[in-house]
């Protein structure tokens, strides 16, 4: 996905849906790719707590890994459309797109599905 079509939460469809699409299983495959990977789940978990945008450069020391294995992973949040990003300078700011991530949350609300 480019970075254009960041926005792929936006049309998913629940996963307790009577029926879904092709295509819209394969969006929503996309974003649970997304945060496959425990480095990822870590940056959201940063993110989520951070009270305003942190920097790519603040991110290596907490995560214990290198700046350019950091923006790969923000990279792939980012274009699944789970993240925003801010340019100030020459650096990146990030944080959570919470519009997203609540339509996220709602795709994978399994209440109300017999056991």
């Amino acid at each position: 996905m480019s970075g254009a079509d960041r926005a792929p939460a936006a049309c998913c469809v629940p996963l307790n849906a009577p029926t879904i699409s092709e295509a819209e299983a394969a969006v929503t495959a996309a974003l649970f790719k997304a945060l496959a990977d425990p480095q990822r789940v870590r940056i959201v978990n940063l993110l989520a707590a951070a009270p305003e945008p942190v920097c790519v450069c603040d991110m290596t020391g907490p995560l214990g890994i290198a700046q350019p294995t950091v923006s790969h992973h923000l990279r792939k949040l980012l274009d699944a459309g789970l993240l925003r990003r801010e340019r100030r300078g020459t650096w990146a700011y990030y944080s959570l797109d919470h519009d997203n991530l609540r339509r996220l949350a709602r795709v994978a609300d399994l209440q109300g599905v017999p056991a």
